[in-house]
């Protein structure tokens, strides 16, 4: 089902063109580039048992990485993206070294501190835009390989990107790591008990997702051609975890089913012609109640729906 769905998205580019329709372009490249920073998060809420609410803050870092060296005149895209895979990864590997020695509520509030540490620390920098945030200037340049300002070829750069990712989570969590991680989520004590110590294997995964992030960052930022410090919000830390949840924790097509379901239903609810204007208007409620049923009526989520529930427990 799930490659069922990847073709489908690799036919969203023609199908577009031969409608007229470059706007589904632009909105399916968003999703997916959601659908990243999702299947990052997965990767330590679903297999590895940790609820970070400061995933949002490796997105930001990633997206400010891009900014920040376009700001100064480097529109290199090999450097920006390393850049923000990097500073990612040392940050994650900051956050996670104290986080990951706890775990419950404690791992909840460390992560959610740090990552409105960094929020305010965007909001005080007045050089790049503080609040208000700042334009992008010039996307990621990739000379003679790939223009970001040709849609169709910056589609297919995500798609290309997400595929990647979601074949890479899939080989990790069904290698020994991943046994060790899982394993470690499902019984901590009885994973030390025949010899495993738990703290590097959490760390590692907390850095790895936290690298994947950002460079979801680092496209949404090429995606939107703007810079704020709302992209580490804790809040959308917060729609992270909910795309998860939604499309199906510790599944392999959860985090794409949960992004495309919240982002389309948004965009639906939110600009429709074809419903009331009181439907627009107050949008929020009925996205509110739609995903309330969803939650209750689909227990293991969307990919628990689909033929074959692709889970990997």
């Amino acid at each position: 089902m799930l490659v069922a769905i990847m073709l489908l998205l690799a036919a969203v580019p023609p199908i577009a063109a031969l409608f007229a329709q470059p706007f589904y372009l632009d909105l399916l490249r968003r999703v997916m580039i959601f659908a990243i920073a999702a299947v990052s998060l997965n990767l330590i809420l679903g297999y590895g048992g940790m609820v970070s609410f400061g995933h949002a803050a490796y997105l930001g870092i990633g997206a400010y990485a891009v900014g920040v060296l376009a700001y100064h005149g480097i529109d290199n895209g090999w450097l920006q993206w390393a850049v923000a895979i990097g500073a990612s990864a040392l940050v994650a590997a900051a956050i996670g070294s104290i986080s990951v020695r706890t775990s419950g509520i404690y791992f909840i509030m460390i992560t959610l501190a740090f990552t409105q540490m960094l929020y305010y620390l965007g909001i005080s920098i007045e050089e790049y835009g503080g609040d208000d945030g700042m334009r992008l200037g010039v996307r990621s340049q990739f000379t003679g390989l790939i223009d970001l300002n040709d849609p169709t070829a910056f589609y297919y750069l995500v798609f290309a990107i997400l595929v990647l990712f979601l074949y890479l989570t899939h080989r990790l969590v069904n290698s020994r790591f991943g046994l060790v991680l899982q394993a470690v989520r499902s019984n901590e004590a009885r994973t030390r008990a025949i010899g495993f110590s738990p703290y590097p294997y959490r760390l590692a995964a907390f850095v790895i997702s936290g690298a994947m992030c950002g460079l979801a960052g680092a496209l949404l930022v090429n995606q939107t051609a703007y810079l704020t410090p709302e992209f580490m919000n804790w809040t959308r830390s917060g729609e992270l975890m909910f795309m998860v949840i939604l499309g199906g924790i510790a599944t392999t097509a959860g985090p794409l089913l949960g992004a495309a379901a919240l982002l389309l239903l948004e965009d639906v609810l939110q600009g429709s012609s074809l419903l009331p204007k009181w439907v627009n208007d107050h949008w929020q409620l009925y996205l509110g109640v739609i995903l309330i049923l969803v939650v209750l009526f689909a227990r293991r989520g969307l990919a628990g729906l689909l033929p074959g529930r692709e889970r990997n427990d």
